[in-house]
């Protein structure tokens, strides 16, 4: 199993540069804990996500880290010029010395989208031709650039990437159909939704990848959870009620200003996300039941939590994921050792 922290980067209710300061060592703390990477998600124009430039942002993990893997949770594909992404990616894979991760998407909200005086109905069309821009040029190591007397010229690449032939794709999944797009172009999988939900597109995934790539081994395949841990469970419900709510205030912050509803449902409440199984709050032993009933239950091998949301202090974030590193890992380790045991004797 590993282990993931997924990022909306949403704002609290401290300032602005202590958002930031207080991310980044959390962020460090992450690493400490052994996460494996760290993903971000990209907003505009809504306190939800408050790094509207992933990349901006990502720079600053690069030099905070030194092991920890990291990547947008997308790029919001049609808001950006190929070759501009493609350098912007070469330059911080090669920052970090190749711990880049790169998650491409059409943008979860279409009111976004129009933000920049994109059609959301050519969405998908952009996302598609900016993934094979940047996957093509990046593998071939140049680019073909038009010319003022509209001519074009293939050029070099002057910043390749660290990886090769680029760093690993990813994709945000929520239905089967996208899990076998994402197994035919090998990609890695991020999935939010329930574990039933998840199940139904790891099936695909699976099938897809046997099909298309034989017994080479899967990637990463995810389930992304809210998560906080405390020795108290009770004092571990209640930060992540108060916190969630604040999550939820940004989560509908545009959708209320501008009066459209979300693609994606939350719950109001987090009692609502547990009930839907989208969320932990309780002790290390609870939590570390808990992440091994839903990747069992949703197929996958790679859990996602998201510790840092709403208004958890800096103490709180910290103390959640010490204990996680420190006690929950552990014990999910050792519950699925015993499971994969327990399925060998009875096979």
């Amino acid at each position: 199993m590993q282990y993931g922290i997924f990022d909306h980067l949403d704002l609290g209710d401290t300032s602005v540069s202590t958002h930031y300061r207080n991310r980044l060592d959390f962020i460090e703390a992450c690493e400490q804990a052994g996460i494996d990477s760290y993903h971000i998600a990209e907003h505009h124009l809504t306190t939800l996500g408050m790094a509207p430039s992933p990349n901006l942002f990502l720079s600053a993990v690069a030099q905070r880290t030194r092991r920890l893997r990291f990547g947008p949770m997308i790029f919001a594909a049609p808001l950006y010029h190929p070759l501009r992404l493609l350098e912007e990616i070469a330059m911080l894979d090669q920052m970090s010395e190749g711990r880049l991760e790169m998650g491409f998407g059409r943008g979860a909200v279409a009111a976004e989208i129009e933000f920049f005086g994109v059609d959301p109905k050519t969405a998908d069309e952009k996302y598609q031709n900016l993934m094979n821009y940047v996957t093509d040029g990046l593998t071939r190591g140049k680019v073909t650039v038009g010319r003022q007397d509209g001519s074009q010229e293939e050029l070099p690449l002057t910043i390749p990437t660290f990886q090769t032939p680029h760093p690993p794709l990813w994709y945000g999944q929520h239905t089967p159909p996208s899990a076998r797009k994402a197994a035919l172009r090998g990609m890695n999988t991020l999935n939010l939704n329930t574990a039933a939900e998840t199940r139904a597109c790891t099936d695909v995934f699976k099938a897809t990848w046997k099909e298309q790539h034989g017994d080479a081994p899967l990637p990463r395949m995810g389930i992304g959870r809210f998560v906080v841990v405390n020795a108290d469970a009770s004092l571990a419900r209640a930060a992540a009620q108060r916190a969630y709510k604040c999550w939820y205030d940004s989560f509908t912050y545009l959708s209320s200003r501008l009066g459209f509803s979300h693609f994606h449902h939350r719950p109001e409440s987090f009692d609502g996300m547990v009930e839907e199984g989208r969320a932990i709050a309780g002790t290390p032993d609870m939590v570390a039941d808990y992440i091994v009933d839903q990747t069992l239950q949703a197929g996958t091998n790679y859990f996602v939590g998201q510790l840092a949301f709403g208004n958890l202090t800096r103490e709180e974030m910290l103390s959640s994921i010490g204990l996680f590193g420190q006690e929950v890992m552990p014990r999910v380790e050792k519950q699925l050792s015993r499971a994969g045991q327990a399925r060998a004797v009875a096979a």
